[in-house]
């Protein structure tokens, strides 16, 4: 662009030397992309019917530049797509014409994303203020109801007088015990304590077996959110997206395609494309479109460098294999410990509940008399419904999420499969090698295990392009990628040419630091 509007200033600077009229200095003002787009959002009729930047310009009084720009803008913000004619024209078209019909879904998506996440976020809170104030002080005080009715029965010959339900006070007891020497004592296994363990050489005492080379430091009701809520996901970094394909471009002569683009993304085609129109603003690039139709991407001022070393490209989306988080990403003592208070303290409440134990009566837990045997005074709701809901509850959520993770397991199948089947598409393209319908099922069904559906592969390749090769279709059937055959070609043709001078920069001539 700049090249462009500087021979027309050479042209324009002759005339007006002629004409006498005065040379301007400056170049001229680009319009802000916003505003071009705009500006053409409402001058088009018909954004569904093909148009080239003249056509734009034309409509909308818009000059070329600035028309270029606007497009390049509306394509991003509207999912619009570019095509190429057999004489090398670029058109811009826009399906949904100016409407975001996917807004609603994105906006439902977004919204119940951000329900999740204060949900989750007030869910977290709960369960600390639970593990924190309810759960442990729960279980202290049903743990002192248990030593009580122990100490009760000691001291009083009727038996039957004692503990009613003691039997099953004693036996939660036990498990509450046995939890937390399996979690605890150095003899287990599953030991998480600190005697004896050194970083580099392991268990110096000798106790259990080098079972963990690192020291476990999760905070106990880190554990517990696991448990419950399953494992915090990892917070992506800003401008991921964008980052790793400003890599790619560095590390390719700042030439790049949407194939490129779909390779270190992982991203479908109908957003790659978008995402290269709002890079092109922000970074200065241009859109080349080859004698064949091939569509690249130029973005020389990014290779401006002043580090030694060639830019490295970052790895394809399909070496990133999608995985699915564990249930909760605990060990299992940290689970059993967990799941061993909850449940204690459930069924102690469903116990305090049948007892009529109220606060009331606490203070005599310790007493020669069994609170079996004390007067009534009123239902157990601190001691009795609040635990029992509250410890039921908390059992429901890891039972849901483990209910629901079949179909997340699918979802993430599904994505491997689809990255699995765009490896194999466009490493035999760039291969020049072709494409059968057998190469993608094998490819879909390395990934996840199993064979595609007919629909799910179809569905694949005509989202990049593909058509069936009727020339050269048999037993197998092939198909062609037209787009990505002819962007391959035209990107090396484009990298083969593009000067080493666009990165260099020039000889240092002044420095604040000397």
């Amino acid at each position: 662009m700049v090249e462009l509007w500087g021979r027309s200033r050479v042209d324009v600077r002759q005339s007006r030397l002629i004409l006498g009229a005065p040379v301007p200095t400056t170049p001229p003002v680009l319009m802000d992309a916003r505003a071009a787009a705009r500006a053409l959002e409402s001058s088009l009729k018909d954004p569904r019917t093909p148009h080239t930047i003249a056509d734009a310009a034309a409509e909308s009084g818009l000059a070329l530049r600035d028309a270029e720009r606007g497009m390049h803008e509306l394509t991003s913000e509207y999912r619009g797509h570019l095509r190429v004619t057999d004489k090398g024209d670029l058109l811009y078209v826009f399906p949904n014409g100016f409407t975001k019909p996917w807004q609603t879904r994105d906006a439902f998506d977004r919204a119940f994303t951000r329900f999740g996440k204060a949900f989750v976020g007030v869910g977290r809170f709960v369960v600390r203020a639970w593990l924190m104030i309810v759960l442990l002080a729960y279980a202290a005080i049903f743990l002192a109801v248990v030593l009580g009715a122990m100490f009760t029965r000691q001291g009083n010959d009727n038996r039957r007088g004692g503990f009613a339900g003691g039997e099953i006070g004693l036996v939660l007891f036990r498990v509450l015990g046995d939890a937390l020497f399996w979690t605890f004592h150095p003899f287990s296994p599953f030991y998480v304590g600190y005697g004896g363990y050194s970083a580099n050489t392991g268990y110096s005492n000798g106790y259990g077996r080098q079972r963990q080379r690192g020291r476990d430091k999760t905070p106990f009701y880190e554990k517990v959110n696991r448990f419950f809520f399953g494992p915090t996901p990892p917070v992506e970094e800003p401008n991921t997206m964008a980052k790793t394909v400003l890599a790619q471009i560095r590390a390719s002569e700042g030439r790049i395609g949407l194939a490129d683009v779909m390779r270190v993304t992982g991203l479908p085609r109908d957003q790659a494309d978008p995402l290269m129109a709002r890079l092109m603003l922000d970074y200065d690039g241009d859109v080349h479109v080859s004698e064949d139709g091939g569509i690249t991407y130029t973005f020389a001022a990014i290779r401006k460098t002043a580090l030694d070393g060639a830019a490295s490209a970052p790895g394809a989306a399909w070496d990133r294999k999608k995985e699915l988080p564990p249930l909760t990403g605990n060990d299992a003592s940290s689970n059993l410990l967990v799941a061993a208070l909850n449940g204690f303290n459930g069924l102690m409440a469903f116990w305090a509940i049948g007892a009529d134990l109220t606060l009331n009566k606490l203070p005599f837990i310790f007493g020669k008399i069994p609170i079996a045997m004390l007067p009534w005074t009123g239902t157990s709701i601190v001691l009795g419904i609040i635990p029992l809901v509250m410890s039921a509850a908390l059992f429901l959520l890891p039972i849901g999420r483990a209910l629901a993770r079949p179909a997340k397991a699918r979802k993430v199948e599904r994505e491997n499969g689809r990255l699995a089947v765009l490896r194999a598409i466009l490493s035999r393209v760039k291969a020049k090698e072709p494409v059968t319908d057998k190469a993608l099922v094998d490819a879909w069904k390395q990934a996840t295990g199993h064979e595609p559906a007919s629909k799910e592969l179809t569905r694949e390749v005509v989202a990049l392009g593909g058509d069936v090769d009727l020339e050269k279709s048999g037993e197998d059937v092939r198909y062609r990628f037209v787009d990505l055959e002819t962007e391959a070609q035209a990107l090396d043709e484009e990298r083969a040419e593009a000067s080493e001078e666009e990165k260099k920069v020039g000889k240092v001539e002044f420095a604040s630091d000397n």
